[in-house]
């Protein structure tokens, strides 16, 4: 899908997009493990929690906070860190302290500022599309001084990405008269969702992976950050 010549919303990952959640994450990790004495590698960490979590994530929904809580028990096994299962709530307890990117609330600022229009007559502004449960979301959007228009969580469909509930839950309630785009980081999560159900999205591709050969389709655009994502977007 090419960038649309008119935009009424941005809608916006959340974790990896306008939160360092890999740095909460192996902070997290890290403090916890320190407790035994145990030692976590950063490089081995995050593959190995991403891999653990879209396993558990593939089945039966729940809660956000127990996939955290099932996940960093099955990162320690893989690990051969012991830890016991009625510690894991160290992983979900730690979303609060996750912080956002520096850049993130002044370019929330600047986008709100050029969509959020209250007398269009369509819906316009800003929102936030997440995999993640509505109590855990609140929590991180004390670190967001913007407010948003919208906001789609794993909890309201009752699913996860990259299953395409959270995009035809924000279609519904934009409307077909709104033109919208989506900001985001996870490839697999949102890029290619959107690419399939021909929703335009500028795809962050921050740690330089490169568009995956052999994908039928690609984004509007690949930028390599947030800001040049609103600067193509004109409102940086």
């Amino acid at each position: 899908m090419p960038l649309p010549k008119t935009i009424d919303f941005v809608s916006l990952e959340v974790y990896g997009t306008l939160i360092d959640w890999e740095g909460g994450i192996y902070d997290a990790f890290q403090k916890e493990a320190e407790r035994d004495g145990f030692t976590i590698d950063r490089n081995t960490l995050i593959p190995l929690f991403l891999e653990k979590q879209r396993e558990i994530m593939s089945g039966s929904y729940e809660l956000y906070a127990e996939v955290l809580r099932r996940t960093a028990i099955a990162v320690a096994e893989e690990l051969g860190w012991e830890l016991e299962p009625v510690r894991s709530s160290f992983l979900p307890n730690s979303v609060p302290a996750w912080k956002p990117f520096r850049d993130s609330n002044a370019l929330l600022d600047r986008l709100r500022k050029k969509y959020h229009k209250p007398d269009a007559s369509n819906v316009t502004g800003i929102g936030l599309i997440s995999n993640i449960d509505d109590k855990l979301l609140g929590a991180t959007r004390r670190h967001l001084r913007t407010d948003f228009d919208l906001v789609v969580t794993a909890q309201q469909v009752r699913s996860y990405k990259p299953d395409p509930a959270h995009f035809k839950e924000a279609k519904r309630r934009l409307g077909t008269k709104t033109k919208s785009i989506h900001l985001a980081t996870g490839l697999e999560t949102d890029v290619l969702p959107c690419v399939k159900l021909k929703i335009p999205v500028i795809w962050i591709d921050r740690k330089k992976e490169g568009w995956p050969q052999g994908v039928k389709g690609k984004p509007a655009e690949i930028v390599k950050d947030l800001r040049s994502a609103v600067k193509l977007l004109g409102a940086a």
